[in-house]
């Protein structure tokens, strides 16, 4: 067994390879720039362009919405929808079926 041992330990009786193996280990983990906190970042950093074109899409379907609405078609359209807004002389009939109700 003690030839088994020394044949594993051997490189690390050389300092350079443990010096060089002590800063490795340093240099991933303990350091202020190590692999850890870069991998951390790296992460957030695609979480944030993620949500950046998240916000994107958003601003397109806001500017269509606008779009839409700057139209004297368009803003009939959503008022009625939305207010349940009618004309003079003009009835209108709310049809709910049970699945679209909302239930507590």
């Amino acid at each position: 067994m003690a030839i088994s041992k020394s044949k594993y330990l051997k490189p690390f009786k050389n300092w350079f390879v443990l010096i060089l193996v002590i800063f490795a280990v340093w240099m991933l983990f303990f350091d202020a720039n190590s692999w850890l906190i870069h991998h951390e970042l790296n992460s957030e950093i695609e979480d944030l362009e993620n949500e950046k074109e998240y916000y994107k899409k958003e601003i397109e379907k806001d500017n269509k919405a606008i779009k839409e609405l700057s139209t004297e078609e368009g803003l009939e359209k959503f008022a009625r929808e939305e207010y349940y807004m009618k004309r003079e002389n003009e009835e209108i009939y709310i049809i709910e079926y049970e699945d679209s109700l909302k239930t507590k």
